[in-house]
C-alpha cells in the first residue's frame, strides 16, 4: 500500500509541475489561451497521449528507484557525534531515537514538502555498521557527509597515536 500511496505522490506531482510549466509558457508568450485548453490542445494528439504514458510509468516506478539503503562502518552510541553532525548539516533533525534506532526528518517545512513528506531517514546498528534507509536523495546527502566525518575521525586517531 505504502508503495501505491508513493507512486500516487508522484504522479500528482508531477501533474503539478506540468500545470506550473504550462502557466508559465503561456504567460511568457502573452497569449490569449487558458492553461485548459493548452492542456486539451495537447491531449488531442498523440504525443500528449505519450507524454501521460510516460508521467504514469515514471511515477510508477520511481517508489522502486527513489529510496535506498547505504551501509557504513559507524557505531551509534560512540559516533553519535559525527551521526547527528552529518544529518544537521544534510538538513535533517533527530525526531525520535531508541533500541538502536535514530529516525530523521526534513528540518523544516520546505524540505519536506519538495521530498513529499517522504523524508524519512532510519539509522539501524548493524554490527560494526549503520544502515541507512530513506530517501535517495537524502540518504546519498547525509552518508555521504558521514563517511567524510568517519574518515575525518580516524585521520586524527591515526595521528595521535603516530605522535
Amino acid at each position: 500500500m505504502r508503495y501505491f500511496v508513493r507512486a500516487a505522490k508522484y504522479f500528482v506531482a508531477f501533474c503539478v509541475l506540468y500545470l506550473v510549466l504550462v502557466w508559465l509558457g503561456l504567460k511568457s508568450q502573452g497569449g490569449d489561451a487558458t492553461v485548459w485548453e493548452s492542456i486539451v490542445a495537447t491531449m488531442s494528439v498523440k504525443r500528449g497521449w505519450m507524454l501521460v504514458g510516460a508521467v504514469v510509468v515514471i511515477s510508477a516506478l520511481y517508489p522502486r528507484f527513489g529510496f535506498m539503503t547505504r551501509r557504513i562502518e559507524c557505531d551509534m552510541v560512540a559516533d553519535r557525534e559525527q551521526l547527528l553532525a552529518a544529518f544537521t548539516m544534510a538538513g535533517f533533525v533527530l525526531r525520535e531515537e531508541g533500541d538502536g534506532r535514530m529516525v530523521f526528518r526534513g528540518d523544516n517545512l520546505m524540505r519536506r514538502i519538495f521530498m513529499l513528506f517522504e523524508d524519512e531517514i532510519v539509522v539501524e546498528q548493524y554490527a560494526q555498521w549503520v544502515d541507512i534507509t530513506g530517501n535517495r536523495r537524502g540518504v546519498a546527502n547525509a552518508a555521504y557527509r558521514l563517511e567524510l566525518y568517519m574518515e575525518n575521525k580516524q585521520r586524527e586517531k591515526d595521528e595521535t597515536v603516530e605522535e
